[in-house]
């Protein structure tokens, strides 16, 4: 519940305005809630908050062990199999509605304050909601993982901080030493699995015309990128998503319970 109200708290958003003498600048028209930005914005910021929600896949994976709940199912007849199939429609459960909520939270902040409101319009871009449905998929299937390996959620989370500390360090000594002066540092980072999962949606400011004229002013650099979907970033974060679920039935069907 307390995830969907800071979901929620994107529309607060609109309410932001900067005012410095004759300056005046008011987020909501920038663009940021126009047909079709609105999908790509909102799916990327609701991203950041999914640690939320895998608090919650850590935590109940933990009480299963915790509560002895796992193996009475098991004593009850439940296989293992059985089991892990009933936690992944779980995370698919959890991934789906946070999908909905976002897709729903969009169509009222962009028809109270988009300039396009055309069907064709509004309805374009809509891979950022699938992109964002198969990156909460794979958090939570290696959260679900961690919550499997370690038994307790503090150092399942902990785990899952340290992981992407050690991404963040592997990627920096890739570009500034190893593949220093080449881009070859990302073909390979790619395939991380916090890494991949983030590009499938890439940040949306440098995309505002306003951030780009900014940047350009200052910098003198074209900051224009490719912020599309993938199908090979999605390839990649569906193929960890297996791995993840696989490596849970394995850990789960060796250890004695």
């Amino acid at each position: 519940m307390c995830y969907f109200i800071l979901l929620s708290f994107i529309a607060l958003i609109a309410t932001i305005k900067f005012e410095f003498g004759n300056f005046k600048l008011h987020i909501a028209e920038q663009g940021i809630f126009n047909f079709p930005y609105i999908w790509h914005f909102n799916t990327w910021i609701a991203s950041i908050l999914k640690l939320f929600l895998a608090i919650v896949i850590v935590s109940m994976m933990a009480n299963e062990y915790s509560y002895g709940t796992l193996k009475q199912n098991l004593i009850d007849g439940l296989s293992k199999k059985e089991f892990i199939k009933s936690k992944f429609l779980t995370v698919l459960l959890f991934a789906f509605g946070s999908t909905v909520f976002v897709f729903v939270l969009s169509l009222i902040l962009g028809y109270s304050y988009s300039s396009y409101n055309e069907f064709s319009i509004v309805f374009s871009d809509m891979e950022y909601l699938f992109a964002y449905f198969i990156r909460l998929t794979a958090f939570f299937s290696f959260c679900l993982f961690l919550g499997i390996l370690v038994k307790r959620s503090a150092f399942a989370l902990g785990f899952l901080l340290v992981w992407s500390i050690i991404e963040s360090i592997a990627i920096g000594l890739m570009r500034w030493q190893i593949f220093k002066g080449t881009d070859i540092y990302e073909k390979v980072s790619r395939f991380f699995p916090l890494e991949s999962m983030s590009n499938l949606i890439k940040e949306p400011f440098t995309r505002l015309s306003v951030i780009n004229q900014l940047g350009a002013t200052i910098s003198g650099a074209n900051l224009e990128k490719d912020y599309s979907v993938q199908i090979g970033d999605i390839i990649i974060v569906i193929t960890w998503t297996v791995i993840f679920m696989l490596m849970s039935y394995k850990i789960l069907k060796k250890r004695d319970l």
